[in-house]
């Protein structure tokens, strides 16, 4: 059974990781990382919906959940389930949002990764995440003592550098941004105080 703490940061975080791919970083076709990365060149080239390749893209690393800690898997359903659904919901209020704000695609970058980033971090820190990269950094730090964040960070990373390939170099560089903003994010709302 699910907690109002937890139900709370589901809903919340979702919010936030919609916000900031439909609302800072589709408009400049910028690139997160990890499965939202991959979810977003799918989208840039076969216009598919972000939220189903996202849910599609974490089937095999919740099987990895299942069969290793079966916590972190029924915490991560519920979060992936969420979350897919609520990107899609979300896509068609972008343009309103573009029609009243102009960003450069730097500041976009950055605060579409930070905004993202607080999202993932808020979900991660009650135990759920959007499935993913995000469950698989949650495994990687519940196993060793580094920071979920780090992970998240490291993955994001591999994962533009991969997408470079398939990007201008300016696109690439603000990618970097956004996972650098968003790695920062994830850290701050994960880290623990003793």
């Amino acid at each position: 059974m699910l907690s109002l703490q937890k139900i709370i940061a589901i809903l919340s975080g979702s919010l936030l990781i919609a916000i900031g791919i439909h609302f800072f970083l589709k408009p400049f076709m910028v690139l997160d990382g990890g499965v939202i990365g991959i979810a977003l060149i799918i989208n840039y080239i076969f216009r598919i919906k972000v939220g189903l390749v996202i849910f599609l893209c974490s089937i095999p690393t919740l099987l990895l959940a299942w069969f290793y800690c079966r916590d972190i898997f029924y915490n991560s359903i519920y979060g992936l389930i969420i979350s897919s659904l609520v990107i899609d919901l979300l896509e068609p209020i972008q343009y309103h949002f573009l029609y009243f704000v102009e960003l450069t695609s730097f500041s976009s970058s950055v605060i579409g990764g930070f905004i993202i980033g607080t999202g993932i971090g808020i979900m991660l820190r009650y135990e759920t995440s959007t499935g993913g990269t995000d469950l698989l950094a949650q495994l990687l730090s519940k196993f060793s003592n580094i920071n979920v964040g780090v992970f998240v960070f490291v993955i994001d990373g591999v994962i533009i550098c991969l997408g470079g390939l398939l990007l201008s170099a300016d696109t690439f560089f603000l990618s970097i941004f956004t996972i650098t903003a968003g790695g920062v994010a994830t850290s701050l709302c994960t880290m623990k105080y003793s």
